[in-house]
């Protein structure tokens, strides 16, 4: 890592850091215009069905859904600061990367206080993860080695930056939201510093092998991700009748958006280091419908 520049990162962080409390107009209530989600990336829509939807069903649909990509990007922000926790212990005090990552640590917990309020200030009740995420979530955080850890939890953040992105541009999006999506941005465009340095030590020093396995836990990472936006539950929760239709509808309809959507800045990171070859390719294009 560059020093100047890594002190240059900590003395901003320091010095005229974002905070949450100040940044963001919590007072403000969503207005007749808002929206929640842009509706290119709920899941109904590109389907028969959202067209018969109502404006306060599509309103509710996209609510729902905020709610858990809110929910995945803490779990996300709570994933790396368990890897940084694990990597701080190996740098002494007096190093610039671990003043740094400090730094990066009290951001992060920042963060998740700061998405879990938003939850708050629209009403969200996310939907608690399937036993099959909590056991792989659970697995994961307690039996990867550090290297796969860090690889899982910069794969979701790039997933769910993309949506960060899209809100952030939308014109009607909920001002509350908006902030909250730059100040995020703002302060993980310091933290690439970070992952791009570390992401350099663990690709150069794997081989064939790792980097299939690398490339492995990101699919599934992405994927545990993914089937956490679309839920049966959320069309239950707007009034749909047969939502278990609805579901397997949509779980097909999302899964090509998502792929569409989503998967550029992931494909050009795992591609980056090699992470595409015979043994992963042909999952990434089954399990995620990857364009590679």
């Amino acid at each position: 890592m560059d020093v100047k520049e890594v002190e240059r990162l900590i003395k901003i962080s320091r010095e005229r850091p974002l905070m949450p409390e100040t940044y963001i107009p919590w007072q403000l209530e969503p207005g007749p215009e808002d929206v929640f989600l842009p509706e290119i990336l709920t899941s109904l829509q590109g389907l028969a069905i959202y067209e018969s939807l109502t404006p306060a069903q599509k309103l509710e649909l996209g609510r729902h859904e905020l709610v858990q990509v809110i929910a995945s990007y803490a779990w996300g922000e709570c994933l790396f600061c368990v890897f940084m926790t694990q990597h701080l212990l190996t740098l002494p005090p007096n190093d610039v990367e671990h003043q740094f990552i400090i730094r990066e640590l009290i951001e992060e917990f920042r963060h998740q206080e700061m998405f879990a309020q938003a939850i708050a200030k629209i009403n969200g009740k996310p939907i608690k993860q399937s036993g099959l995420h909590k056991f792989f979530g659970e697995f994961s955080n307690k039996y990867l080695p550090a290297d796969y850890l860090f690889m899982g939890s910069v794969s979701v953040e790039l997933v769910t930056d993309v949506y960060g992105n899209y809100a952030r541009k939308a014109p009607n999006i909920y001002p509350v939201l908006k902030k909250m999506f730059d100040l995020h941005n703002i302060e993980e465009g310091r933290h690439i510093l970070f992952t791009k340095a570390l992401l350099k030590t663990y690709s150069a020093k794997a081989g064939y092998i790792k980097r299939t396995l690398y490339s492995y836990v990101i699919l599934f990472n992405i994927l545990f991700v993914r089937t956490m936006y679309v839920k049966k539950e959320i069309y239950e929760r707007i009034g749909l009748e047969n939502p278990q239709l609805v579901y397997k509808l949509a779980s097909k309809n999302f899964k090509q958006k998502f792929a569409d959507t989503c998967l550029k800045d992931i494909i050009e990171f795992v591609d980056s280091w090699k992470g595409f070859n015979t043994l992963t390719r042909f999952a990434w294009r089954w399990i995620l419908a990857a364009k590679l």
